[in-house]
């Protein structure tokens, strides 16, 4: 369960629903403009192209491989404790 909290995703969670809002402000903005505004490619394009790639590649950073995790104990996957303390 603590998986499921974990910081990462709590970014995540937190960028997105920051994407969304503004999107949304946008989208009433747009509705509620008094005039249409020019379309100039260049701009368009940026803004479709830049956010997403900005995400993913916060994302290729942020999931990599953890450099502070610690190797795990023992012989692959055998238990750590020997057979006398089992037994006894």
């Amino acid at each position: 369960m603590h998986d499921l909290f974990s910081s990462s995703r709590t970014k995540l969670l937190a960028v997105w629903l920051a994407a969304l809002l503004l999107s949304g402000g946008l989208a009433w903005a747009g509705q509620n403009w008094p005039e249409p505004l020019p379309i100039d490619l260049g701009w368009v394009v940026a803004l479709v192209l830049v956010p997403p790639a900005l995400m993913g590649l916060w994302l290729l950073i942020g999931w990599g491989p953890s450099t502070t995790s610690k190797p795990p104990t023992g012989d692959g996957g055998e238990s750590l404790h020997s057979g006398k303390e089992q037994q006894g």
